[in-house]
């Protein structure tokens, strides 16, 4: 019997779908690509899969799937919000 979490299940599958493009072919192992930017241009950021466990990053995802469902349109995980709140997140996550 396993504990589900409800906001890793659609990231899961959003991951598994940009590995299966090839868009993380040069990564290192334990490490996912998001696309981060609330305008066209969007930054690309490479973060641990440890990420995904943090309620912090967990809500980031949940807004990219009440934005953009599971249709990501730069073809890797997508996610709307400012860069320097990102940049801010994930260095609060590293420690």
């Amino acid at each position: 019997m396993g504990i589900r979490l409800p906001g890793i299940i659609p990231a899961k599958q959003i991951l598994r779908r940009s590995l299966a493009k090839g868009m993380n072919d040069n990564l290192s192992k334990g490490h996912f690509t998001v696309y981060v930017g609330e305008s066209q241009f969007k930054k690309r950021f490479v973060v641990p899969i440890t990420y995904l466990n943090h309620p912090s990053f967990q809500h980031l995802l949940s807004q990219a799937e009440d934005e953009f469902g599971f249709d990501h349109p730069m073809g890797g995980l997508t996610i709307p919000c400012n860069e320097d709140t990102f940049d801010d997140l994930t260095s609060r996550l590293s420690t």
